[in-house]
């Protein structure tokens, strides 16, 4: 298993419900490719440094997972067709950073 950590940034105009099944929603993709998540981080709703699909704004998810790095390419082709997000990024890692991160408890 690899480590990794992941952002992903989801469209403002969702209603919170929509919100929690899309963070289900990779949870389960995650599980289903044999992975765990760690833990994860609501950073809410951030400005954006420059507009994605008109948008200058997105809800910010941070996860640190573990997974087999074989199957990243399946969680990015769902995360690509999913409407609702707008950018992700994974990011291999040797060990996961202490929570809370920096962004969190900077000023939005």
């Amino acid at each position: 298993m690899n480590k990794f950590e992941a952002v992903i940034l989801i469209s403002p105009e969702i209603s919170s419900s929509t919100l929690s099944k899309e963070i289900d929603s990779f949870k389960k993709n995650i599980a289903s490719s044999n992975g765990s998540i760690i833990n994860q981080e609501d950073w809410g709703l951030r400005e954006l440094s420059y507009s994605i699909k008109k948008f200058t704004k997105a809800f910010y998810m941070f996860f640190q997972i573990e997974v087999d790095g074989v199957f990243l390419n399946k969680i990015n082709n769902v995360l690509n067709q999913n409407d609702n997000i707008l950018r992700h990024l994974f990011v291999k890692v040797e060990n996961h950073q202490e929570l809370p991160t920096k962004v969190l408890n900077e000023k939005k």
